[in-house]
C-alpha cells in the first residue's frame, strides 16, 4: 500500500487543490485552467501557421500550373486532417510544444503513462474536434469515459518524489 504524504507540506496549498487521483490510485497535480487553454492555443497556432503555408504552396502550384484547381482543393482538405496527425507524432511522450511552453504534459488516467500511439488521434480531437465540442456544448463535456488528462509536470514531479521518499523510509522501518 502507498503511503501518502500531506500535499500541502510539499507544493503548498494552492497547488494541492487540484490534486486528482489517477486510476491505479497515484496523485498527480493537473495545470491551472489558463495553462490548459494556453497550451492548447500554442497547439492550435501551429496547425493555422502548418495550413496557411501548405495552402499557399498549394495555391503557388496550382497557379504554376503544376497541379489542377481540384487537386488543390483536395491537397487543402488533406491538410486539415493531414497536419494534426503529423504533428500528433510528436505528441506520443505528451510534450508538444504547447504543453512545453506551459509545463504541462497529456496523460493517460488509468495509470499517468504516455499517450503513446493514440497521440496523433489525441492531436486531432485537440485542434479540430475540440474547438466544435466546446462551441457546441458551452463548456459541458458530454458522459462517458475521460480517458486522457493533463497534468503540471513540475507539481507532480515534487509529489511524486515526496511520496516515493515516504514510501522508502517505510521499507527501513
Amino acid at each position: 500500500m502507498n503511503r501518502f504524504v500531506d500535499p500541502i507540506d510539499v507544493i503548498g496549498p494552492e497547488l494541492s487543490r487540484r490534486i486528482e487521483p489517477l486510476g491505479d490510485g497515484r496523485r498527480y497535480v493537473r495545470p491551472t485552467p489558463g495553462a490548459l487553454i494556453a497550451a492548447w492555443i500554442v497547439d492550435f497556432l501551429v496547425f493555422l501557421l502548418a495550413l496557411v503555408g501548405g495552402t499557399a504552396a498549394l495555391l503557388v502550384m496550382e497557379s504554376a500550373g503544376s497541379i489542377t484547381t481540384e487537386a488543390a482543393a483536395l491537397g487543402v482538405i488533406g491538410l486539415i486532417f493531414g497536419i494534426p496527425l503529423v504533428y500528433g507524432v510528436f505528441y506520443g511522450n505528451g510534450r508538444a510544444l504547447g504543453a512545453l511552453l506551459t509545463g504541462t504534459r497529456l496523460i493517460r488516467v488509468k495509470d499517468g503513462g504516455r499517450v503513446g500511439f493514440w497521440a496523433p488521434w489525441a492531436m486531432l480531437v485537440r485542434v479540430l474536434l475540440l474547438p466544435i465540442l466546446v462551441a457546441s456544448m458551452f463548456g459541458n463535456l458530454p458522459p462517458g469515459d475521460l480517458r486522457r488528462a493533463s497534468l503540471d509536470v513540475d507539481a507532480t514531479r515534487r509529489l511524486w518524489e515526496a511520496e516515493a521518499a515516504a514510501n522508502e523510509s517505510r521499507l527501513h522501518f
